[in-house]
Order: structure tokens, then C-alpha cells, then sequence
């Protein structure tokens, strides 16, 4: 989607963690932390395959295998700017009406259907009005 519509489109990603999953905070902090070394995406992708099983145990094994610098892991992962980007992200969140995760929005709006055709359509859809 990214490559089909480069000059148009643009990826956001919002920390929601939910109260529900006891870990979700730390692990949107280890997100963060990844992120600070460009393994974002890698270190996500892991998070969400091992969601069931998360605990800090399991951050750090996922930071080891991804090679990450787990000196300044473990400093980012625990730092104010991490807190501050997850509270914003929350605000934000709440502001949109948030309710579950993965929620999408194309221009704002809450995207029901979720599946490439319908996130396909919706991009057309809102790329087509700007034309």
C-alpha cells in the first residue's frame, strides 16, 4: 500500500496499550526503545507473534535476537521521552474515540473494514478527492 501510493499516502503508528493486557505498556516502551535503534518494524512484528507470552523477560529476548544495543535498550526503554510519546499517543487516542487495537484511520476516519481491499478502497477513495 505504501509503495502503490507513495506521494499520497503516509503510515502513523499510535501507542494504544490496553488496560486489559498487563504488559501492553511495557512492550509499547520496548517498541519505542527498538525504534530508537531503526528496528521498529522487526521489533513489532515479534510483539505481536508473541503477544500471549509477553513479560519483560520476553522484551529483552526479542531485543537480543533483533541485536539490539540492550545497554541503551533497557536506558530507553525506561525513559521519560518513551513515557511522554505513549501518553500523547493515549491522548490521542482517546481523542479519536479508540476503543481496540489495531484500529485505522484514513484521513481521520475510523476505517470498519480492516482488510486490504477495504483499506485499498478507502485510499482510492480519499485520494480520488483530492484530485
Amino acid at each position: 500500500m505504501l509503495e502503490q501510493f507513495s506521494e499520497t499516502v503516509k503510515l502513523v503508528i499510535k501507542h494504544f496499550p490496553l488496560s486489559q493486557h498487563k504488559f501492553a505498556k511495557q512492550a509499547a516502551a520496548a517498541a519505542i526503545a527498538a525504534d530508537e535503534q531503526g528496528k521498529f518494524w522487526s521489533y513489532h512484528q515479534e510483539l505481536f507473534k508473541n503477544f500471549r507470552n509477553l513479560d519483560e523477560k520476553k522484551t529483552r529476548e526479542i531485543a537480543v535476537e533483533l541485536g539490539l544495543d540492550m545497554k541503551k535498550f533497557k536506558k530507553d526503554v525506561k525513559s521519560p521521552a518513551a513515557e511522554r510519546r505513549i501518553q500523547l499517543d493515549m491522548k490521542d487516542g482517546r481523542n479519536k474515540g479508540v476503543s481496540y487495537v489495531p484500529s485505522v484511520y484514513v484521513n481521520g476516519k475510523l476505517l470498519n473494514d480492516r482488510s486490504v481491499q477495504g483499506l485499498t478502497k478507502a485510499v482510492i477513495t480519499e485520494s480520488e478527492k483530492k484530485k
